[in-house]
């Protein structure tokens, strides 16, 4: 296959327009999805007033359709146009979004969030491979943490104007509003509509095997044939591509011990991660506005790291990834160590921990799943790792119900905290064990990876 023209580095990130556009829309996608996420959890704890076990069954619903579709996805998105697919997805979340002010409870609600987040399974695979097609190897790592940083300034604008807004209006108001920033992403992304697939050479190539069996003499019957044939070849590259992508991350040592690395700890921390509002609700019945002061502080302490990593450029996997879960399951243990009673300011300290921990991760993370991985295969890792975390979000969240039945939230909070703080531990005092390669390999540089693409 021939190879693509390789992208020139600019002096700034911001002269790239194509990446404007992605950001721009990125950013008006994240801030309504926070909009929506704290109406939600008000609605279903406070207002609805449903007990773990039910709000447990949230996520399992958004993560079933990761699960079933995300290996898929991630191929999908390395097929086609890539824009044209998210822009495709966004009006199905906005339409679905709107669907949701029409639930009497819990029990309707949980339908409509399963199919909003099979539209978003679609989206992601092809952010992350669009990103990897209009951005240059050398700004591959400020544009990763610049997307990360939007994703954590919106935990901190977003539950704050969602508070505020629930303060004044309603959470059905919120809800409209992340429908209306939805259709603005799909409004910023419609120029960047007609950048081809990464495959266009394979996909070429099928359409011409199966023209080459018709002719201008072909009758119906021949022609049914021919159609046939060619939809065998797509059916079949595309399997072969699904498969490519499980092999390729299977020989990557760097690409299998990270996700590895982050799928341990995930599954303690997916076991409380929607179970904030219970928790809560302990430490502070009947404040509501607590869960969006406590959000925002978890932004705050992200982007505040975020921005460090984007000057710095730089960052090891071992304290990246495993520093990252160090801060994360400290946090979380302090939390469940809370009383009632227990003054804002501890909280938000607590909270702004947590969101240190969390960016070092998330964007550790993303730049090695990103750097290390082939453009024309991004989009397929990136879907594998969203099967992955869907198979562990259908058993943990219900697990944490469980735990938090018996043991109470606060002790639950302390559990699993200590262990993804293990967990941590580990990866810092075995980093050159986990992701052991060579000297180049080991620090996160622009300048050390601008081969890798």
């Amino acid at each position: 296959m021939k190879e693509k023209k390789e992208l020139q580095s600019t002096p700034s990130i911001w002269r790239n327009g194509r990446f404007r556009r992605m950001f721009a829309a990125h950013t008006a996608a994240s801030f309504g999805d926070w909009f929506d996420a704290i109406a939600i959890q008000v609605l279903v704890a406070y207002r609805w007033e449903a007990d773990p076990m039910m709000i447990a069954l949230i996520p399992v619903v958004m993560a079933l359709p990761g699960l079933l579709l995300g290996s898929i996805a991630g191929t999908l998105a390395d097929r086609v146009h890539k824009a044209q697919l998210m822009i495709v997805c966004d009006a199905a979340i906005a339409l679905l979004t709107l669907a949701i002010l029409a639930v009497p409870g819990p029990a309707w609600l949980l339908p409509l969030l399963g199919l909003r987040a099979a539209a978003g399974v679609f989206q992601m695979p092809s952010q992350q491979g669009l990103t990897r097609t209009v951005v240059a190897s050398d700004d591959l790592f400020r544009a990763t943490s610049l997307n990360g940083l939007v994703n954590q300034a919106s935990k901190v604008a977003g539950p704050l104007l969602g508070a505020m807004t629930l303060t004044v209006l309603s959470p059905q108001a919120c809800i409209i509003l992340n429908a209306l920033l939805r259709l603005c992403s799909g409004l910023l992304l419609w120029p960047l509509r007609g950048i081809g697939p990464t495959l266009v050479s394979t996909d070429q190539q099928a359409v011409a095997a199966g023209q080459q069996g018709k002719s201008a003499a072909h009758t119906a019957p021949e022609a049914d044939e021919a159609k046939m044939r060619e939809e065998h070849v797509h059916a079949s590259r595309f399997f072969n591509q699904w498969r490519e992508g499980w092999a390729f991350l299977w020989r990557s040592r760097m690409l299998l011990h990270t996700l590895i690395f982050g799928l341990f700890g995930l599954i303690a921390i997916l076991m409380i991660d929607y179970q904030f509002p219970t928790l809560l609700r302990v430490l502070a019945p009947g404040n509501e506005s607590l869960l969006g002061w406590l959000v925002s502080a978890i932004g705050a302490g992200a982007v505040g790291c975020m921005l460090v990593l984007n000057r710095l450029n730089r960052i090891s996997a071992g304290w990246g990834l495993g520093g990252g879960y160090v801060l994360v399951g400290g946090a979380i243990a302090a939390l469940g160590w809370a009383q009632p009673g227990t003054g804002l300011p501890v909280l938000l300290m607590i909270g702004a921990v947590l969101g240190v921990g969390n960016g070092l991760y998330i964007i550790t993370q993303n730049y090695i799943l990103q750097a290390k991985t082939p453009a024309d295969m991004v989009g397929r890792v990136f879907g594998i790792q969203s099967t992955v975390i869907g198979a562990i979000m259908v058993v943990c969240p219900l697990a944490g119900g469980v735990l938090i039945r018996i043991a109470g939230a606060g002790t639950a909070f302390v559990w699993i905290g200590m262990t993804v703080g293990i967990l941590g531990l580990a990866g810092l005092l075995l980093q050159s064990v986990i992701w052991r390669e060579s000297l180049a390999d080991s620090s996160l540089t622009t300048e050390q990876n601008a081969d890798l693409a």
